[in-house]
């Protein structure tokens, strides 16, 4: 098969978008969050765990700490167990205490609004950047990039990349730059009901018709093979 042009990608990129805003209207962050800050520590708690236990977690811990200075204040072992369920507690009650401690010493107790100043957080990567810009701050700096893009970016032929942040550098010219934090939202949606890991629903897929790996799952595995769709 030829190799797709960058402006074939972006064109066929930009019917997927649009079959997917429709398919999923609803499709934004699940971290509940009231502000920057509880969205930064929640980004944080949600790696490697589940929104949904996140969500379980911050219920309570945003009761007990409202502030930069209450997360910077909070005691090691304490904020450990208060997280514990979320897994790898320990880095993650490290960077959040350092994290807060340089946001109130810093930035006067608020949460940055540009990716230079968040990048200064420890525990803060661009994929996190760029989940609390986009959703927090509705600025569009980047397309955070978790295991549901990575998987899809490949199956739809968008990235030959596995590194997040070449992924990132093939989507963001392909994708419209007010549409980059919904495009996270969109996959990942789109990659929880529909375009799985293990069993990817390409009869029920939406933009199959647009999807270079669409029933190649399906028939690879009939020869003892898998796919992922990565190239």
């Amino acid at each position: 098969m030829a190799r797709e042009s960058q402006t074939a990608r972006k064109q066929r990129c930009g019917r997927i978008l649009a079959i997917l805003k429709k398919e999923y209207p609803e499709a934004r962050t699940r971290l509940e969050h009231a502000n920057p800050l509880q969205l930064l520590i929640a980004t944080i708690l949600a790696a490697q765990c589940t929104d949904d236990r996140v969500n379980i977690v911050t219920g309570d811990l945003f009761g007990r700490y409202r502030t930069a200075a209450d997360f910077a204040a909070a005691g090691q072992e304490q904020l450990q167990e208060e997280i514990r369920t979320t897994g790898f507690f320990r880095n993650k009650a490290r960077n959040i205490r350092a994290a807060a401690a340089r946001i109130v010493n810093e930035y006067g107790g608020n949460v940055p609004d540009t990716m230079e100043g968040l990048l200064t957080l420890p525990g803060v990567a661009r994929k996190t950047a760029n989940i609390v810009l986009g959703n927090a701050f509705g600025k569009n700096e980047g397309i955070a990039v978790d295991t549901h893009v990575i998987r899809l970016a490949g199956r739809l032929g968008l990235s030959r990349h596995q590194d997040p942040v070449k992924i990132e550098q093939d989507l963001m010219p392909i994708v419209p730059r007010r549409d980059w934090t919904v495009f996270t939202h969109l996959l990942i949606f789109h990659g929880r009901a529909v375009c799985t890991a293990r069993n990817p629903n390409c009869q029920a897929c939406k933009i199959s018709r647009l999807c270079p790996s669409a029933f190649s799952f399906h028939r690879n595995r009939k020869h003892g093979m898998t796919n992922t769709g990565q190239r």
